[in-house]
């Protein structure tokens, strides 16, 4: 049997971050192991990514600007077996417009709120159930919901018995890490707030190349902060460190993957409902990023940083929400199923 062919379609840019195609890097890694050749939709800005952080040599059929009609013609002549969208903007229309005879669709959602037109669906929201999509895609089409299917990248599953066992005594170390594209310079704002709280704690700053925030974060001279631009190492960064500042998207997981106590600050009205169940059960301190981020952060990281037992408590949750082998379990459904 011919290898399988997987053409995926991420979101991507300045207001959406770069998460989709981080996390469709890693469920293509996972494809290849398996044999399945991959090809990437690819406008300028997710180009870049996959050039700055992809696995070897990815495929990428370049496009202007990614339309529903140029995605189409690309499909059609590239002839995948599968075709996988991560890309909320999305209509049902379009989705159906980018069905054809022989192609399957995979698409990945985290609000259960919309119909969607598919024959795989992923869902690796905290408490998601496939009863949560009942009635929201076609009878037979197969939803993967919960942390056990998050996308993580080999290298944090590969470390987590040394961070889980690491997870004790004092905050030496914070990872701060607001995304690959600093949606809005939020990751400098940040580091303003808490500098005047650190004391001798160290602060890793984890940002892109293309970050709005990096200017200005360069030129400053204090000692217990370290610029990691385009890191390739997040997992060892986050096994360094104590507590992290992060976003709500998929790197929850990487997180959660490590035990890894987090102040979670939500981006993105899709990260909202995920941050907060999770700080109900005590899996995360969450903030929003608003007008009054500044002092709500300072209060959470307090928080955080100040209770011993809370962060032991949170990451022995953590530790066993998410084990890091979900693009495995994905890629092994893609393949059966194709």
């Amino acid at each position: 049997m011919a290898a399988p062919r997987i053409l995926l379609f991420a979101d991507c840019g300045p207001t959406v971050g770069g998460g989709h195609v981080m996390r469709c890097l890693t469920l293509a890694r996972a494809l290849a192991e398996r044999g399945a050749a991959c090809a990437f939709v690819a406008p300028p800005m997710v180009r870049g990514l996959i050039e700055t952080f992809g696995p070897g040599a990815i495929e990428t059929l370049d496009t202007p600007d990614a339309t529903v009609e140029q995605v189409r013609a690309l499909a059609n002549a590239y002839r995948p077996d599968w075709l996988v969208i991560d890309h909320y903007r999305l209509t049902l229309a379009d989705e159906r417009a980018l069905r054809a005879p022989g192609r399957r669709l995979m698409v990945m959602d985290d609000l259960a709120d919309r119909p969607r037109d598919c024959d795989l669906l992923l869902d690796p929201g905290y408490g998601r159930v496939a009863e949560d999509y009942r009635g929201l895609v076609p009878e037979g089409a197969q939803v993967l919901a919960g942390p056990s299917y998050a996308l993580v990248r080999p290298e944090f599953a590969a470390a987590r018995p040394q961070a889980l066992a690491a997870r004790q005594g004092s905050v030496r170390r914070v990872l701060l890490s607001l995304g690959l594209t600093d949606v809005g310079g939020i990751t400098c704002r940040v580091v303003q707030a808490l500098l005047p709280t650190l004391g001798d704690v160290q602060l890793d700053i984890a940002l892109g190349s293309a970050a709005p925030s990096l200017e200005a974060l360069a030129a400053m001279t204090d000692p217990h902060l370290t610029l990691h631009v385009d890191a390739p190492d997040m997992a060892r960064l986050m096994c360094e460190a104590d507590i992290a500042i992060g976003a709500g998207g998929s790197s929850t997981w990487e997180r959660a993957c490590l035990g890894l106590p987090a102040v979670t600050v939500i981006l993105a009205e899709n990260q909202r409902d995920l941050a907060l169940r999770m700080q109900a059960d005590g899996l995360t301190v969450a903030v929003e990023a608003e007008d009054s981020l500044e002092a709500a952060l300072i209060q959470a990281f307090a928080r955080l940083e100040g209770n011993d037992a809370l962060r032991a408590a949170m990451s022995a949750r953590l530790g066993v929400l998410c084990d890091g082998l979900g693009a495995q379990r994905t890629a092994g459904s893609m393949i059966e199923l194709r």
